[in-house]
This record gives structure tokens, sequence and C-alpha cells, in this order.
């Protein structure tokens, strides 16, 4: 179902949806989170968005993201889905942080279970590991997406140019669809 991709990653690509983030939590809180790896960061994010809890979700975000996110009033999450599963697949540290892999698998739109692969971006700073941004396939035929919490303004273009790209595909594929139909209608004449 290429046409119209509606999992996890063009969700999240076209789902900033009006948000405000709260601080972090306790002392206690962010002592312990200092302790957690990237895998079970991305755990934590991940479960916080198939719950639908945007507020959790924020608080593991850098703190850069979630200022420059609740300046714009924006969520880097879609809504929360019971149907959803995920698996955090593997770490790759790097320079200035990690790359944590993770499959999110959802039912798509005629309810087959659709898979997403996303790289997710973390530093660690004295909050513990926090995310910065993704990166994911939306399109097999194009480049993969790359988010960075921490650039709103940027999230907004690449989220226009998601949309305009479903959109034009959608179209696609009923034009394709038409003409398969009148096709057939002429060879039956």
């Amino acid at each position: 179902m290429e046409q119209a991709k509606t999992g996890f990653a063009a969700a999240l690509c076209v789902a900033l949806f009006g948000f405000g983030c709260s601080k972090s939590g306790s002392n206690a809180e962010r002592s312990a989170a200092a302790h957690v790896g990237p895998d079970q960061v991305i755990g934590e994010f991940l479960e916080a968005v198939r719950t639908g809890d945007d507020t959790k979700a924020a608080q593991l975000l850098t703190p850069l993201a979630q200022k420059k996110t609740s300046e714009m009033e924006m969520v880097v999450a879609p809504p929360g889905s019971d149907t959803a599963r995920f698996n955090v697949l593997d770490v790759k540290f790097v320079k200035d942080g990690a790359h944590v892999t993770s499959d999110w698998t959802d039912l798509d739109t005629d309810g087959r279970p659709h898979t997403d692969r996303i790289v997710w971006m973390l530093r660690q700073g004295t909050e513990g590991w926090r995310i910065a941004g993704m990166a994911t396939r939306v399109f097999e035929d194009q480049e993969p997406i790359v988010l960075n919490f921490e650039d709103p303004a940027d999230m907004l273009v690449k989220q226009q140019r998601a949309e305009e790209e479903i959109a034009r595909r959608i179209q696609q594929g009923e034009r394709q669809a038409d003409n398969s139909s009148e096709e057939s209608a002429g060879a039956i004449r």
C-alpha cells in the first residue's frame, strides 16, 4: 500500500498537533533517568506514544527539543494506539550520542499489520539520554526523512512536503485505478 502509507512514520511526519510540554519530573526521577540506557529511553518513549501519554513522551526529548516544540505548541508523537506494538532492536553509539533502531507495528487503513523501521537520535546530558530526532523511510522510493526535534520550523517544512507527497500519491493511484477500469471496460465491448 505504497500510494498512501499510513504507518507510524507517516503519522509522525504529518501529525504535529498543538500541545504544551511539561517540565521533567522530580529530582529523584531525573537522577534515576540519568542511569537509563538509550534503548530503555526509546522503549519508554514508544510506550508513552502507544498509550497516548504526550507529557511523558515530551519529557524524554532533549531539553532544547522540549523548549522549541513547546514554544511552537507542537507534539512529536502521533495519537496513541491500542493495536500498536514495538520492538527496540539495537543501539549504535556514535560520536555525539546514540542511534537506536526500533520497529513500530500497527494496523494500516485496511486493517493489516504494517511495520515502520525508525532510527532515533539521542544525546546524553545531565538528565540522561534524551531524544533529539529520528529518521525513517516514509516512501520506499525516497530517501529517509530526518526530523530534528530541536528545529520545529524544519519539521513543519518536512511535514508539509510529506502531506503533499501523500496527497499526490493518492491522486495518482486514483487516476491509475480509473484508467485501469476504463481499459477493462473497453476490452469487454
